[in-house]
């Protein structure tokens, strides 16, 4: 058995689920409560807490005032 029959498809999948995910720099605990990625609140992704704050979306500013997204209308 050729070794490229495995080799190929073993890459194409590990390929594919490194180009799916993307790294996380949110607490899990906010993630898991609002139920939207890091990006649904922060225009830019960074290691630096105190950029985080600075990015915020519309829907950040509403989560930091009210720490929740219950209620809040996304802008059309």
């Amino acid at each position: 058995m050729s070794h490229s029959k495995v080799i190929v498809p073993a890459a194409v999948l590990l390929g594919s689920f490194l180009a799916a995910t993307t790294a996380s720099f949110a607490k899990p605990e906010y993630t898991k409560a609002a139920g939207k990625p890091c990006v649904y609140c922060h225009a830019k992704v960074s290691a630096d807490k105190a950029e985080m704050n600075k990015n915020l979306t519309a829907a950040g500013q509403y989560y930091h005032e009210h720490k929740s997204l219950d209620g809040y209308q996304e802008k059309k």
